[in-house]
């Protein structure tokens, strides 16, 4: 049955992609699909706007229109189904701990231990993109590389191949705050002169709002910077590398 009612219209010319607005909808009704969010289902939507305040496009509103009347009882559904599914999705390790993706298997002899070392090419300290003040010295001038922070112990090569020559920031766009990386790049961006960005994430979803979060501090500080994003296979493989528009 359809009721007149509140629910929220999202402008596609507006949304970006960024994916702010998921986590602020306690129904699950939205979604990023094909690059734009977007609601799953009108029954899903209680019309509150919780998501609004998010968006920092302007991209989403609430409408009153006939629509499907909010149904709590299929909310309910949709988060238990998609609960399941992430359990599903997670194998468990012979120890008990949760694992995705399932163990590597290794073929092959292991290097003996006496293997020359490698030096390390990091330059600076810290490295935490929170941790880091955009008024850093290293950061003047500097040709920097941003990375997921799983990117380091999944590619053998991280410090050979990516490192050398650049400034390292890492962080982890699905656990840290979304808002706080976007202001901190900002900052950088409008102060050290940065030459070059170089962006390393894993395939995983989880990682594909980085370049999103860089590229806004990038436009909020009005600069136009070479950013390279190099996207690593979860075996630690380079999968593809692309330039973004300035």
């Amino acid at each position: 049955m359809k009721v007149m009612r509140k629910i929220i219209e999202i402008d596609e010319e507006l949304c970006d992609g960024c994916g702010l607005c998921i986590p602020s909808c306690a129904e699950g009704a939205l979604q990023i699909i094909d690059g734009k969010a977007k609601l799953v289902g009108d029954k899903y939507c209680d019309g509150l706007g919780a998501c609004l305040g998010e968006c920092p496009n302007d991209a989403l509103k609430t409408v009153e229109r006939e629509t499907e009347a909010f149904d709590e009882e299929a909310v309910e559904e949709l988060l238990k189904s998609r609960e399941e599914e992430k359990k599903a999705d997670t194998p468990v390790l012979p120890c008990g701990c949760p694992s995705t993706p399932p163990p590597l298997e290794r073929q092959g002899t292991v290097e003996p231990v006496s293997r020359p070392a490698v030096p390390s090419a990091l330059t600076h300290w810290p490295i935490l993109i929170n941790l880091v003040p955009a008024t850093a010295p290293f950061l003047k001038g500097a040709d920097l590389l941003i990375a997921a922070d799983c990117t380091s112990f999944t590619y053998p090569n991280f410090h050979e191949d990516f490192l050398k020559g650049k400034v390292l920031m890492v962080g982890c766009p699905k656990f840290d705050d979304v808002k706080a990386y976007i202001q901190k790049f900002a900052e950088i961006f409008d102060t050290a002169d940065i030459k070059s960005v170089t962006i390393a994430v894993i395939e995983v979803p989880c990682c594909q709002g980085l370049p999103m979060i860089v590229k806004k501090g990038m436009d909020i500080a009005g600069k136009k910077v070479p950013v390279e994003v190099v996207i690593i296979s979860t075996r630690g493989e380079v999968l593809k590398k692309e330039r973004l528009a300035a």
